[in-house]
């Protein structure tokens, strides 16, 4: 579920409030519960009266969805248009993503990102619309109780029909990988950046795709990855798009020098280049089958580049925002950065960090480091981690947190 502005995200947090705990995804109060209440009893799912809420916290409601989620943001209108169809461009990647099995949609009316650009976006990822999308407008709707009971109604009724989907098997080339970084530290080139880009490797030639994100992040290493672009026209887009990029950051006296972070610097990635040359390990050795600009969605099997900063949360967002399935995410200083929709798994650099903060690092690629396993050893157990992640045998630390950051990149001024 998610705005078209940042002016209902309240409603958006209504929705969270009356859907959460009755659905049995979680655990709220709210005035709009009795609502969801009355429609799981018309549904014939629960029992009447007050037994409602008590049995909804021993079962879920539509046990083959794992649950509903939420996407607040502060975007939609006062920037940009380009801002705002950029936003509607990565809303329509999220519907779109194989993680979701439709959306519904919450908007004031007269903001920038209009439903029909919403639409346009979805139709550019998914011609057919084969997913269903409930759009809720606020200023024709009248009071807020009518907008959240239309809401609720057909959201209710969307989410019995989608809770008859079932998982099947699928081969590895259905999986879209990102390959992301942040606290990154003097061991993140050494171990568990090469180890992703091994899994990267294994992945493209199963068939599947992945993600390499991060363009300040690859600022001193560009020639390497022109060299291994398949065709002229892909070379000629990323050298397009990093020069854009960088020209964006000077007109605003800025620099991709200064994309090292305190913490980066100080465990010895002094310099943006140090710093590059570690992080496009995460790519492999694979050849670039595609370039993506920010926000379109990944159509090309192989290695992919994909224009967005440095920033973990906004290039995370990015990235399942372009159908990563999954995202695998380094770092040797730690943190907690999730997702909505798709699953972050976290890799240490180094034992120390998997041992201090193991409430967040779902992989330790630190025996590297100590000579106790070789990268190769350590991507195939990664992989095989990921495989059971994307096939929902097992939950990362970020899941079971309830960690869901997201960030959407916001390009231009506020007007």
């Amino acid at each position: 579920m998610l705005p078209l502005v940042f002016c209902e995200n309240r409603n958006i947090e209504n929705m969270r409030e009356a859907l959460e705990e009755e659905l049995g995804y979680g655990s709220a109060n709210g005035s709009y519960r009795r609502h969801v209440r009355e429609l799981i009893q018309r549904h014939g799912n629960g029992p009447p009266g007050a037994e409602v809420a008590a049995a909804m916290k021993r079962e879920r409601v539509f046990p083959n969805l794992d649950g509903v989620r939420f996407l607040p943001h502060q975007g939609g209108c006062g920037g940009t248009r380009q801002d705002s169809q950029a936003l509607c461009g990565l809303l329509a990647g999220y519907i779109h993503h194989p993680n979701v099995a439709g959306a519904t949609v919450l908007s004031l009316g007269c903001q920038h990102a209009q439903a029909s650009i919403l639409m346009e976006e979805l139709r550019a990822r998914d011609p057919k619309l084969r997913k269903p999308v409930v759009i809720v407008d606020q200023q024709s709707a009248g009071r807020e109780s009518a907008l959240m009971e239309q809401a609720l109604d057909q959201t209710f009724a969307a989410l019995a029909e989608a809770n008859r989907a079932e998982r099947a098997p699928a081969h590895l080339s259905g999986l879209t990988v990102g390959l992301q970084c942040g606290g990154s530290d003097g061991f993140s080139g050494i171990s568990a950046n090469p180890t992703v880009g091994y899994v990267s490797d294994l992945v493209v030639g199963a068939g599947g795709a992945t993600m390499l994100s991060e363009f300040p992040e690859l600022h001193g290493v560009e020639q390497e990855l022109i060299n291994r672009c398949t065709t002229d026209e892909l070379a000629a887009r990323f050298r397009d798009l990093m020069q854009a990029y960088a020209a964006s950051a000077r007109a605003v006296n800025s620099d991709f020098a200064f994309n090292p972070s305190p913490g980066n610097i100080r465990d010895g990635l002094i310099t943006d280049a140090i710093k590059s040359a570690g992080a496009a390990r995460k790519g492999g050795e694979s050849p670039i089958s595609g370039v993506l600009d920010y926000p379109e969605y990944v159509s090309a099997r192989g290695f992919n580049l994909q224009c967005t900063p440095g920033n973990d949360v906004e290039s995370v967002t990015a990235q399942v925002g372009a159908g990563s399935n999954i995202v695998l995410f380094t770092t040797g200083l730690g943190t907690p950065t999730g997702n909505p929709i798709a699953p972050v798994v976290k890799i240490s650099t180094n034992t120390a960090l998997a041992e201090r903060m193991s409430d967040i690092i779902d992989f330790d690629a630190g025996p590297i480091v100590s000579g106790k396993s070789t990268i190769k050893e350590c991507a195939e157990k990664l992989l095989e981690l990921s495989i059971e992640v994307a096939s929902g045998e097992r939950l990362t630390k970020s899941e079971l947190h309830g960690q869901s950051d997201f960030i959407p990149w916001k390009r231009g001024v506020s007007l």
